[in-house]
């Protein structure tokens, strides 16, 4: 290279010339890690090239391998990373001495063609005079190809780029402080001492044994690095990667790995050679292959469209030293903008700022012809500084700007833009590193965009079989939460429910159907109504438990159901609570104090036809707080379910029972989310008024209306009811005298005081509703019992109660 340098340099271009001072300068440190990739990046820097690359042949001289590589990824540009040395392809051509110069037409003639894709290329393959052969590979996509300096800087590349022989370079690695060789059948490796302290290793340690240097890595690293140093997992070519070390203080250590694997020939294994240097000793313009791969991880593990954004921008605005991204999803010819960096409104354009809509704005393709042709074109754009562009595009990047498009199969899913403040000046790993990410990006979107849409019908579906609003009740206050588990799409069982009852009962229901599917979507909403229906026909709660498990059982169906079931009675502050295999209710009491009320249970719904639920009572002072919840929110895999029970109770504890909702958004955010999980708080007041009630038992006696009415002109006259005293008479004349006529069996009435209205209610045997006639000749000698119900009371109804019905009418009372 001396030669090179020495010979000719008057009346050079200045190009030329900086290029002999810049590979001068690389070759002054012929024991730098990164000199050959140094040298490469000469040829995009002063030849233009896209790609550019060093082949170099193997032991046996029988294939030349790719051993580096700089620029775009070389499948853009149709190259492999391997070529016979006897065959006809430029670099074997160029192995045997013969430069090498191609323009799209005489590739379009070559054998490989067929690998080059449909954009003009232009290829120079260079022979590297230093005995171990090899040759300089470089694609230009530029017009008109490789002028005189391009060529004669490529000259000077391959110059530079002299390499000795196969073994001598293997040897050359291994006595180099950051290199290593590492034997592919055996795992036994050489190291250079640097690579020692790298590990935190000293050399009297060391057992030349690469499973040693793979235990101090961080473990989530490990996976990727076992794909590099496994045989399987590679092919003849350059391999980089970044992972961590462990370090016996501080946070772990990143390093950076480079290697080609190496093949051994007839009776000998192939050889991985390399060097691992301090990451954050490399510069950080030069890192494109590991941003991909960080990328790459983070978007594997990214579920939501809001996910991928923030992973996007994590991976390109620090490294890139970037003003502002965007990424917006491409929806009707408009961008959605799912992520702002920064996110204030005054740090974008006056458009964004103009068409701003709740969270982030919608930006209308149709403002920006720059925009809209690169998402037709769907080739990524770079605008330095001074560009002409629309206003709304030359805001966001007034230094430089990139745009993106996001390519996903025969479309486009949205577009990234990134800007620039001051002046920028885009390099070729910049370029080769955008368009990796806009691939990757592209993809993961769609994917995101597919998850949030069945994720949002999941949840829909989900919305539609619970309640939409719980029911206000008298003297206390329930809220309930649902949250689907993120570990999925398939719909839950979980399930909750508040049910209004007659006499000012309240049943609470949470429950939780086996699985995660359709099937158990639909099971738990046919548990819900059955539920709902035993109970509003007023059966007790172990009976409206038991009706549900026969019900179950009959539907033949391989699931099951747990359940917990609790009556509160709101005038006594009292209730009574079944449990079917389910978690018990846990209550916050007024002084703090938490109680799980650990009593006798029965089986799950659904696995024993005859089976016993027995009940058990609960005290509610006003202020105590009932919890019910299904195990999503207190098992996980780090702790079982009592464990997680206990620090339930001491989270109610700790929580103020005068904000329910706040209480249920705290409780669910330290859920694990690793299943369907439904809470159901209710806080007992207490009524403030409570009604007057008395029941009489009608005898079938001749006299049993007359008795029906003495009770209730008795208890009237307790209660200080003075007025409409005859028309409720009428009422219970009425009532009780249809029931002992048209039924049979027990009959009672009820009557009871809420404030100014009086309700009188006749409940019997029968479930047959009365029904009120059409119409009523004059010599007809009955059926206007219930016309005259109608016409003295305020309201009347029916409604269905275990073993029969009950027939009620109410008097609002005047003053």
């Amino acid at each position: 290279m001396a030669n090179v340098v020495g010979e000719g340099a008057a009346g050079r271009s200045t190009r030329t010339l900086r290029a002999e001072g810049a590979l001068t300068a690389i070759a002054a440190d012929p024991e730098s890690p990164e000199r050959v990739r140094r040298i490469l990046e000469q040829a995009l820097v002063f030849a233009g090239a896209a790609f550019a690359a060093v082949y170099t042949a193997d032991a046996d001289g029988e294939l030349l391998y790719l051993a580096e590589s700089v620029g775009v990824p070389r499948t853009l540009c149709g190259v492999r990373d391997s070529y016979p040395v006897a065959g006809r392809a430029p670099v074997a051509e160029a192995h045997r001495g013969r430069p090498v110069w191609l323009g799209p037409d005489d590739l379009a003639a070559q054998a490989q063609s067929r690998r080059v894709p449909s954009r003009d290329f232009f290829l120079a393959a260079l022979p590297l005079r230093g005995d171990g052969g090899g040759c300089l590979l470089a694609v230009g996509e530029r017009a008109g190809g490789f002028d005189a300096d391009d060529r004669f800087c490529l000259g000077l590349v391959a110059d530079a780029l002299a390499l000795p022989s196969s073994a001598a370079t293997a040897e050359a690695a291994d006595l180099r402080p950051g290199g290593f060789s590492l034997a592919m059948d055996t795992g036994r490796v050489r190291v250079g001492e640097g690579i020692l302290e790298l590990f935190g290793l000293d050399p009297g340690d060391f057992d030349g044994r690469v499973e040693t240097l793979l235990g101090l890595t961080v473990p989530e690293d490990l996976p990727s690095l076992m794909s590099v140093v496994e045989a399987d997992h590679m092919t003849i070519g350059d391999r980089e990667l970044e992972f961590r070390v462990l370090q016996p203080t501080g946070p772990p250590k990143w390093l950076r790995l480079r290697g080609r694997l190496v093949p051994g020939g007839e009776g000998r294994p192939a050889r991985l050679v390399g060097s691992v240097a301090d990451a954050s000793t490399l510069r950080s313009d030069i890192t494109d292959v590991a941003r991909v791969q960080r990328l790459a991880a983070a978007l594997a593990t990214a579920v939501t469209v809001r996910d991928v954004g923030k992973a996007v921008v994590a991976a390109l605005r620090r490294p890139l030293r970037a003003d502002r991204i965007a990424l917006a999803e491409l929806e009707n010819e408009r961008l959605v903008v799912t992520v702002l960096d920064p996110p204030e409104p005054e740090a974008w354009p006056e458009l964004w700022r103009a068409e701003w809509r709740t969270e982030w704005p919608d930006a209308p393709v149709r403002t920006m012809p720059t925009l809209a042709a690169a998402l037709r074109e769907g080739r990524a754009g770079i605008w330095p500084a001074g560009s002409p562009l629309e206003t709304a595009l030359a805001e966001v990047g007034p230094g430089g700007l990139a745009v993106l498009p996001l390519p996903a199969g025969n479309r486009m899913a949205g577009a990234c833009l990134i800007g620039w403040d001051t002046p920028h000046d885009f390099g070729p790993d910049e370029r080769a590193l955008l368009t990796a990410a806009a691939g990757l990006a592209g993809q993961a979107l769609m994917r995101a965009r597919a998850f949030d849409a069945e994720h949002e019908l999941v949840g829909m579906l989900q919305r539609q079989l619970l309640p939409r609003r719980l029911p206000r009740l008298p003297g206390a206050i329930a809220v309930a939460r649902y949250l689907p588990s993120t570990a999925g799409l398939e719909l839950g069982g979980d399930w909750y429910d508040v049910i209004p009852l007659p006499d000012n009962h309240v049943a609470l229901v949470i429950g939780d159907v086996q699985g995660h599917s359709a099937g158990a979507a639909t099971l738990m909403g046919q548990m819900r109504t059955a539920l709902r229906a035993y109970a509003v026909e007023g059966h007790p709660p172990d009976v409206v438990v038991s009706h549900s498990n026969r019900l179950l059982m009959d539907m033949e169906t391989d699931l099951f159901a747990t359940c917990c079931y609790v009556d509160v009675d709101m005038e006594e502050g009292f209730a009574w609570y079944v449990r079917a295999g389910h978690l018990p209710p846990v209550l916050r009491h007024p002084d703090g104090r938490t109680e799980i009320a650990e009593a006798e249970g029965g089986p799950p719904l659904g696995v024993v036809r005859q089976s016993d639920f027995p009940m058990s009572p609960l005290r509610l002072q006003p202020g105590t707080m009932v919890a019910l919840t299904t195990d999503g929110l207190v098992e996980s895999h780090e702790a079982d379910i009592d464990e997680g029970m206990n620090r339930f109770a001491r989270q109610l504890s700790a929580a103020d029972p005068a904000h329910l909702g706040q209480v249920a958004d705290a409780l669910l955010g330290k859920a694990p989310r690793s299943d369907d999980v439904a809470l159901l708080l209710m806080r007992y007041d207490g009524m403030t008024s409570r009604p007057l009630r008395e029941s009489w038992t009608v005898w079938r006696v001749p006299q049993a209306v007359g008795h029906a009415r003495r009770f209730t002109r008795r208890t009237l006259r307790s209660w200080g009811v003075t007025a409409d005293v005859d028309a409720a008479l009428l009422v219970v004349s009425e009532l009780v005298t249809n029931a002992l006529v048209h039924t049979e069996g027990p009959v009672r009435l009820d009557i009871s005081l809420v404030n100014d209205r009086l309700r009188l209610a006749v409940a019997d045997s029968s479930p047959r509703t009365p029904v009120k006639p059409t119409s009523i000749s004059w010599e007809a000698t009955g059926g206007r019992g219930i016309l005259l119900v109608e016409a003295v009371s305020a309201t009347w109804g029916t409604l269905p109660v275990s073993g029969g019905k009950q027939v009620w009418a109410e008097f609002v009372l005047r003053p």
